[in-house]
């Protein structure tokens, strides 16, 4: 070769230069031992030690086949320290060969997949009776072809046969002929009281005495019980009864023969696969599957089954589960699965009806008309939809495209194509604006979405709308008409007060509801009592204006109507007025109503006449968020008085969660949005999520960026929806001449014994509540039960326990300085807490102190004297309860304010801190959080930011943000 033949000498080094494999080590041969085994009962004497021994010719009953892997040894095969729970870490030890060992274990975790290893099995062994599954079969082939023997102790022996079968052996017999179960093994006939089944699968015996055994699969599966069955014996009478009738239908069960060829039998054929469809009435269908003669050696095609049928519907083992089909789906199976089923010559399908007809799709032609509804506040659609020449139906089409169907089956049996983007953009639209309708032509929308028209009139081909449509429509897309100040309001609104009662106004002359949810303290009563001046010098009389409100807060509105509009006639009916005299004589004639939630719930029935019989023009709910809860009673209250105008009044339109606004345009604005189902599917899970990033429903994913966007598109779809009804100004936008307000927060160190005993209550309710998270729904009582015992300990340790009364109280401590220095000053304080249990201990604190106090919480009686007491200078800290005086108060006297816990519900305190940062204050206000360090607080106070994300978000225009407390908002508090 040249010096250009080097690509010769590298290829045959290719070929040459293979390195030669190395003689396999010396192993120590393994095999598989076979005995049968005797169950050993428990009993009283005998609890513990083997659970099975080795059967001898006089066992009886309770017979099992064991099998375990031994190694040879120099006396035979032996144990030699290797068991099934050794297996896994002996292999070097014993100088296993690595594939014998692998399919060694192999086999032991096949069986333990559907035995798993339990107290009172015998632990040397597993029970071949016991493999469900056949895959044991070709794992015992494959041991003999790794050189795996089957061995039997002593001189036994164990075999591994070819292939068993099990018939039903019809003979002529002197009585007539005897039936009766036949079991061979290659061909070789076996006494069946010699048999034992593995599952349904397979079969061992004993050939003589139990130390001689053979193994050997089924092909087909059979029936167990088969092998047990006793002979039966047919007169000679019965025979043509025998040939004719009993052969034939034993033969779709089982095999059936005759041994000696004294019984005609027909010859068997392969497993049929049936499949029975059963079209009910709307083109709905059944589909049922059976195996017929499944007993013999024919397997069927199921590659080919399994190909013709959809995706993931042909199981690992066993038959496809029956299934129930729309019509759409049967419509989808015959047309794509049924004919290949039908091509294969071991299926057979029987029909029940026949299968629905298949259709053509064409260009929609889409008119709309408009009409008023004789449904208050409703407009009735009349929508047209034709195909083809074919006028359909608008109720079938709309819930047909609305649950995903790709076909729409007509009166005339044909089906229509739903595939059509103007069908589909039609379907999104009503879905977004009306009812689900309840008749063929149209549906209906609420007057609330009016504004929609014009999207209704872009997408159809024909139009035709109501003068009252389109005046309505017009007026909710502009800006609200200006109205002058009422002659008898004695006040000069401030121009966002104006601007309220412009819209206010506006609702008012439409018959409309609405949210007013301007910041707390900018004076919604005023602007609420200037409508209802408004329209006493305005309108006829036409009901009185319905205010119901906490019991703490009526009393204001009182002292408010006479302060700035004294000409109203405003009637009280609160639980201390009259509460036996009947309230239609209280409040004939009036202006306004004042009423409470608790009377107004233990009224209902009277209020709810009352307002059927007119004698309501208007409601306003009063600090709203005490309907935020559709499934509570006071909700379903206000609901059932149906005042066309009602209005929500509250600063604190959401708190927890989006569900809340909904409750409260339910009862404003109904129809504004879908059902709480669907809203919860269309905004509350889009926006508000979970915080990695929610990963069911719409826009679900796991890129945030993906998630972040299909947030803000539900966010902007639902502030523009809202935005005509729901009116909110904060008091940075339109009262800058407000004092500032100064937030602090003061950390607090626990005291050592206080931080020891918090440390330990911590680890206990942390062990409780983690294996309780989830399933957090069905523990949330146990679960908030624990965060209230961890929030009360970080307070002070007696809270929770009088035998702490000696642990002491930093924060408390903290409290009492500041209030000293405070009050040394010329200030007056608010001091806030959930908790009036502690509340009473910070007064007994102060009486010590010589500090005059006054308190308000949920059990106080004299309510207003109380008030009176702080706000005359008689008392110079006002310990308050959240929960009784956290709304409704005006006490600009005080300018500095204590929140002793937070809570995660950051309107609460947002609501306590408007009690003195309000119009009418003239000193700036501070704000003072004490949160004990290391403890439950620090975490509630990210939580609040949370919340708080999700106000801004959808109330004041914010970015979105989670704000759902979930189970892993628990982890955090916990952690």
């Amino acid at each position: 070769m040249g010096a250009d033949d080097g690509w010769r000498r590298a290829l045959d080094g290719l070929l040459g230069g293979r390195p030669q494999p190395e003689a396999p080590a010396a192993t120590t041969p393994l095999a598989l031992q076979v005995q049968v085994r005797e169950l050993l009962p428990r009993t009283a004497h005998r609890w513990n030690g083997p659970t099975t021994r080795a059967a001898t010719d006089d066992s009886v009953g309770g017979l099992r086949l064991g099998v375990r892997p031994v190694v040879r040894t120099e006396t035979g095969w032996a144990r030699g320290g290797l068991t099934w729970q050794s297996l896994p870490h002996v292999r070097n030890r014993l100088d296993l060969d690595p594939v014998q060992h692998r399919w060694a274990s192999e086999l032991g975790a096949l069986y333990r997949a559907a035995v798993p290893a339990a107290a009172g099995q015998d632990p040397d062994w597993l029970f071949l009776d016991e493999a469900p599954n056949p895959l044991v079969w070709e794992l015992l082939r494959q041991g003999e072809a790794l050189g795996v023997p089957l061995v039997a102790p002593g001189s036994g022996s164990a075999r591994l046969a070819g292939e068993a079968t099990l018939a039903l052996d019809a003979v002529r017999v002197a009585e007539g002929f005897r039936v009766a179960p036949r079991l061979a093994v290659d061909g070789d006939v076996v006494p069946t009281e010699e048999a034992h089944a593995v599952g349904d699968h397979g079969v061992w015996a004993t050939t003589g005495s139990p130390a001689h055994v053979v193994l050997a699969p089924f092909a087909t599966p059979i029936d167990p019980a088969l092998l047990a069955r006793d002979p039966l014996v047919v007169p000679p009478e019965a025979a043509e009864e025998l040939r004719s009738r009993w052969i034939p239908a034993l033969q779709a069960r089982f095999a059936v023969v005759s041994s000696d060829a004294s019984v005609p039998v027909p010859a068997a054929r392969p497993p049929l696969l049936v499949l029975t469809i059963r079209t009910a009435d709307g083109g709905r269908a059944a589909l049922t599957w059976r195996w017929e003669r499944r007993h013999t050696a024919l397997p069927a095609d199921t590659a080919s089954i399994a190909a013709a049928l959809p995706a993931g519907w042909w199981p690992a083992r066993g038959l496809p589960a029956p299934r129930a089909l729309t019509d759409e789906e049967a419509l989808d199976f015959a047309a794509e699965s049924l004919p290949a089923l039908e091509a294969i010559e071991d299926v057979a399908v029987e029909h029940v009806g026949a299968p629905p007809p298949v259709v053509v799709q064409g260009e929609p032609l889409i008119d709309v008309k408009v009409a008023p509804s004789e449904r208050t506040d409703w407009f009735d659609l009349g929508v047209t939809v034709t195909v083809d020449g074919r006028d359909i139906p608008f109720g079938p089409l709309f819930a047909a495209i609305a649950a995903g169907k790709r076909r729409l089956k007509l009166v005339d049996g044909t089906f229509l194509s739903l595939a059509h983007p103007r069908l589909r953009a039609l379907i999104d639209l009503v879905e977004e604006s009306a009812e689900i309708p309840e008749w063929a032509s149209g549906f209906a929308i609420p007057r609330a979405r009016a504004v929609q028209g014009a999207d209704f009139a872009d997408l159809a081909d024909a139009t035709e709308e109501a003068v009252e449509w389109r005046a309505l429509r017009d007026a909710i897309s502009a800006p609200p008409a200006s109205v002058p100040a009422p002659a008898g309001l004695r006040a000069v609104l401030r121009p966002y007060q104006q601007q309220g009662l412009d819209w206010l106004a506006f609702l008012w002359r439409h018959e409309l509801g609405g949210v007013l949810a301007d910041d707390m303290g900018l004076g919604k009563t005023l602007q609420c009592l200037a409508l209802a001046q408004q329209v006493r010098e305005t309108e006829a009389r036409s009901g009185a204006i319905l205010v119901v409100a906490p019991t703490s807060v009526a009393s204001n509105w009182i002292a408010e109507a006479a302060r700035f509009t004294p000409d109203l006639d405003v009637r009280r009916v609160t639980d201390a007025d009259a509460p036996k005299a009947r309230i239609a004589d209280l409040i004939a004639g009036a202006d306004v109503v004042v009423t409470t939630y608790p009377r107004l719930r233990l009224d209902a029935t009277a209020f709810t006449r009352l307002a059927a019989e007119g004698a309501f023009s208007a409601v306003l709910l009063d600090e709203a968020q005490a309907v935020k809860n559709a499934a509570a009673r006071t909700h379903q209250v206000v609901r059932d008085l149906r005042i066309r105008r009602t209005v929500a009044v509250t600063g604190t339109p959401l708190e927890n969660s989006l569900t809340e606004l909904h409750a409260l345009l339910a009862l404003t604005v109904p129809g504004l949005f879908p059902s709480v189902r669907r809203f919860r599917e269309e905004f509350v899970r889009p926006i508000e999520g979970l915080r990695a990033g929610y990963t069911e429903g719409v826009g679900a994913g796991s890129a945030p960026e993906a998630n972040a966007q299909h947030r803000a598109e539900r966010l902007a779809r639902l502030r523009q929806r809202m935005r005509p009804y729901v009116l909110r100004r904060t008091k940075e936008q339109v009262a800058p001449e407000l004092p500032p307000l100064e937030e602090q927060v003061l950390t607090v160190d626990l005291a050592p014994d206080h931080r020891a005993l918090y440390d330990v209550t911590l680890q206990r309710e942390r062990r409780k509540l983690f294996g309780l998270l989830p399933d957090m729904d069905r523990n949330r009582f146990i679960v908030l039960r624990s965060l209230t015992l961890l929030r009360l300990l970080a307070l002070d340790a007696s809270l929770i326990d009088d035998e702490h009364d000696g642990v002491r109280s930093s924060k408390l401590d903290l409290l009492a300085g500041e209030l000293a220095e405070a009050l040394a000053e010329g200030r007056r304080a608010l001091v806030f807490s959930q908790f009036p249990s502690y509340l009473r201990l910070v007064g007994a604190r102060l009486e010590q102190e010589g500090v005059p106090w006054t308190l308000l919480e949920g059990s106080t009686r004299d309510r207003d004297a109380v008030i009176e007491r702080f706000r005359t200078g008689d008392a110079a800290v006002f310990l308050i309860s959240l929960k009784a005086g956290g709304f409704g108060l005006n006490l600009t006297e005080a300018d500095l304010v204590y929140l002793l816990d937070p809570w995660w519900n950051p309107a609460a305190e947002a609501q306590a801190i408007d009690r003195a940062h309000r119009i009418g204050q003239d000193k700036p206000v501070t704000v003072r959080r004490l949160v004990a360090a290391g403890t439950i607080e620090e975490k509630v106070l990210a939580l609040q930011q949370r919340k708080q994300d999700l106000f801004d978000a959808v109330v004041d225009d914010g970015e979105p943000f989670s704000p759902a407390l979930t189970a892993d908002d628990v982890r955090d508090l916990l952690s």
